[in-house]
């Protein structure tokens, strides 16, 4: 008697990018596992029509900064299954944690421990509270650097490094290291956090320490710091964005990190697809009185996102910081559309063998630049964001893959979902089996239609959701069907480290 399953994905081109099984086949899902894949005689509950559609494992996110209801929906119409706040982490990790499992998640969650947090608690004596949002808390602080001026005294690099390990003890995924944030902290805090991420055999999620095209403290004096420690202290250091920390030094960064790797050394990468970045106004670097010089980047190529306001100068970002140092910006550094050098130097980075997409996905925030967490669907015009916090992957595959043609599907797939996964599967054993498209593993399936997949969000319409993923599946529960969003779904798990 032919068996009976939960659901049944019929006749889509069925992809999986670790074992490169690629066929036109079905997939049959019971509960929240992918029982079958081949030719299914049995029946289902449900049935869903692939036929003409790709079907691949859901793409992980290494790097999202949303974390939040809204977020989770633009991203599953981006195709992701899973998204983690790594880069920034959060601290406490425990109550972080708690406040998510509160809230109606639509994807898989998980973040880092948040070793910035823990120098403002240190340095800064910045009370750390979970129900804050850790793009909120990276913008706190602002009336008093010591916390990313200075280094550590002895005493204080302990009390940050315990505030850390406690972090990966209550289940954080590595530590989140965006040093170009705190600058000032010394080598001899960078090893201690290294030797903890050793110890504990998890990443560090690193933004460099400096961003300069130019000695001394140059991006090319960052890379070589970073692979430095990589090198001493055995930590596998993930580099995040290696497009934007970059900027014009892009060519000479790949030719270190390759050089690195060949030698064995455990460093990788991540990258997203477009020329503009974000981050708080509040960030330090911009209040280098030499910013223009050493970046090459006018302070008007600067954005604040909830009103679109251009900055004249130093003086005008440092009264916006002042007035209300959480609202987020935008760094207009390449201009891929009408520069040919600058969309090279992007797609040195997004292409990059064995490196992941991860979109650095921003939050949304309302009018008053406050993070929004409400529920409405679709998304309010009046939210900002960045538009990859909407498109980051189908902007990808459509670019890459079917337009541009720089790389076979296959390999594309692969930079969305087990290259990601091998970056934390040794230490978050959970994502093996969301990253593979194999009986037996998670059902986090996106079912999309390659020619039609495209990214709709752009910087002044950044709440349009993407085109093109017809079905998206989180633990075998339809989040997308047909197209639609179904907004009483919320399936989405925690994804934590495990000591063993």
């Amino acid at each position: 008697m032919p068996q009976a399953f939960d659901i049944i994905i019929r006749g889509g081109r069925v992809m999986d990018p670790e074992t490169g099984f690629d066929s036109i086949c079905d997939v049959a899902i019971t509960g929240d596992i992918i029982i079958r894949i081949g030719k299914i005689d049995g029946s289902a509950g449900h049935e869903i029509d692939a036929t003409g559609l790709i079907v691949a494992p859901g793409f992980l996110d290494l790097h999202a900064h949303g974390q939040s209801v809204a977020a989770d929906r633009m991203q599953a119409f981006d195709g992701v299954t899973t998204t983690l706040e790594l880069e920034v982490g959060a601290l406490p990790v425990a109550g972080w944690y708690d406040r998510q499992a509160e809230i109606p998640r639509v994807l898989n969650y998980g973040t880092a421990a948040a070793w910035i947090f823990g120098r403002k608690a240190v340095i800064g004596d910045i009370q750390l509270d979970p129900e804050v949002h850790p793009i909120d808390q990276m913008g706190a602080g602002a009336y008093d650097m010591r916390w990313s001026t200075e280094a550590a005294t002895s005493e204080q690099t302990a009390r940050i490094v315990g505030l850390v390990r406690q972090g990966l003890d209550d289940g954080a995924i590595g530590i989140g290291l965006p040093n170009g944030y705190a600058p000032g902290a010394g080598v001899k805090e960078m090893a201690d956090i290294c030797d903890l991420a050793f110890d504990y055999g998890t990443p560090t999620f690193t933004h460099i320490a400096y961003l300069s095209n130019i000695d001394p403290q140059s991006s090319v004096d960052s890379y070589v710091r970073l692979i430095g420690l990589a090198g001493a202290t055995g930590a596998h250091m993930h580099i995040c964005h290696l497009n934007s920390t970059s900027l014009m030094d892009i060519e000479r960064v790949v030719e270190l990190v390759a050089k690195a790797q060949d030698q064995g050394l455990p460093v990788t990468t991540e990258a997203y697809p477009y020329g503009t970045g974000a981050t708080v106004v509040s960030a330090g670097f911009f209040m280098d009185p030499n910013f223009v010089e050493r970046t090459g980047s006018a302070y008007s190529n600067i954005e604040l996102v909830h009103n679109h306001h251009r900055f004249t100068g130093r003086e005008d970002m440092k009264s916006a910081r002042e007035k209300s140092p959480t609202d987020l910006v935008m760094w207009h550094y390449l201009d891929v559309e009408v520069n040919d050098n600058h969309r090279r130097l992007l797609d040195l980075s997004v292409t990059y063998p064995g490196g992941s997409i991860a979109s650095d996905a921003m939050p949304w925030t309302d009018t008053d630049g406050s993070i929004y967490e409400g529920l409405e669907w679709p998304l309010p015009d009046r939210l900002s964001a960045h538009p990859r916090s909407s498109g980051t992957f189908t902007r990808f595959l459509r670019d890459h893959v079917r337009e541009r043609k720089t790389m076979p599907l296959m390999d594309a797939l692969a930079k969305c979902t087990i290259l990601p996964g091998r970056v934390i599967e040794s230490c978050a054993p959970q994502i093996a089996r969301k990253v593979r498209l194999q009986e037996g593993c998670d059902a986090d399936v996106v079912v999309f239609d390659l020619e039609t997949l495209s990214d709709m969000a752009d910087f002044v319409a950044m709440s349009r959701p993407s085109q093109g993923v017809r079905h998206l599946l989180v633990g075998g529960v339809p989040v997308i069907a047909d197209g639609q969003l179904d907004t009483s779904a919320a399936p989405g798990r925690p994804i934590r480290r495990t000591s063993g």
